[in-house]
């Protein structure tokens, strides 16, 4: 076991397949599934060439999660606190890219970790890896970072809601704010009563909206400034084309329920390919730096939009 190597000469066909299934399965959320392909680099258990498919699985498990998404929806959201949220995730964005330069972060991380924290956590991450063409230990440590705080700020944000007496309004309104993932979002402002769930849920529609104006946007600013010029990111219209669909044709609304759970389970097995193909050693060289980038991210924008909202 003190060989990292220990599997690489070995055929791990069997293995990668049994792992892609247990992705498919509801226990294994995508943290455990980047966990265990984190585990697979450590001990040096790799594939040939499946990873060559990872990007591609991101992306059509993205669109595929546009079918779930009600275009009527998106527009009721959007009159609701669309200002708010417009100048929430500019700020994040370029705090979090100052705060990259400030503490020497690579720029893909910095850009990955910025839009998990001021739009949807991995989602976000998911979207705009493969416009910037980013490395495997990039989209890895960016997971890690977010997968980290949200498992906190699940049962911290009702803890620090109750201690400062916050009604559901305003818990709801923070929660969609400072917190990544929609789980944890949801999972959190459950936990604080049924209004904020509701506010909550609403408010971090909008904000997920927001995947796909910044992906445009990162897709033309950073265009060119890497030896591989970022690509425009098509598969961002196919997941409105996706939403737009399932809106015209809500006849297929059970089939759009499977295309979606489809690419959610995708999305599960894509992390499990990212942390299976890291370098270890540009991990250790990039880590520290990262996890106080994203915290130090996390944290201002957490007491930032709480007292904005609060005074």
């Amino acid at each position: 076991m003190n060989n990292p190597r220990l599997f690489t000469n070995l055929n791990n066909d069997w293995l990668y397949s049994i792992l892609i299934w247990l992705c498919f399965l509801p226990f294994f959320s995508p943290a455990i599934a980047l966990f265990v392909g984190l585990l697979f680099s450590l001990l040096g258990i790799k594939h040939k060439n499946i990873h060559q498919y990872t990007a591609k699985i991101l992306k059509t498990s993205i669109v595929l999660m546009g079918f779930q998404i009600s275009l009527e929806a998106v527009i009721s959201a959007s009159k609701t606190g669309f200002i708010e949220t417009a100048i929430t995730v500019t700020v994040v964005m370029l705090l979090g890219i100052l705060l990259g330069k400030l503490f020497k972060v690579e720029k893909n991380i910095t850009l990955l970790i910025a839009s998990g924290t001021a739009i949807c956590g991995g989602s976000a991450i998911a979207a705009i890896a493969p416009i910037l063409h980013s490395k495997n230990y990039q989209n890895s440590f960016a997971l890690m970072v977010v997968f980290v705080l949200n498992a906190v700020a699940l049962f911290l944000f009702p803890f620090i809601g109750h201690q400062l007496g916050l009604d559901q309004e305003t818990f709801g309104k923070w929660a969609a704010i400072a917190i990544h993932d929609t789980s944890s979002v949801v999972g959190a402002s459950a936990i604080y009563g049924e209004k904020a769930l509701h506010i909550a849920t609403t408010i971090k529609l909008i904000r997920a909206l927001w995947i796909i104006p910044l992906a445009l946007v990162i897709a033309f600013v950073y265009k060119g400034s890497d030896k591989k010029a970022i690509t425009f990111p098509w598969f961002i219209l196919l997941f409105v084309v996706a939403i737009v669909f399932a809106t015209v044709f809500p006849e297929f609304n059970e089939t759009y329920n499977h295309l979606s759970w489809l690419g959610k389970r995708g999305m599960v097995v894509a992390l499990f390919l990212i942390g299976s193909n890291i370098s270890i050693s540009e991990i250790q060289k990039t880590g520290p730096r990262s996890f106080l980038l994203g915290i130090s991210l996390w944290i201002l924008t957490a007491v930032g939009s709480l007292y904005f909202l609060t005074r």
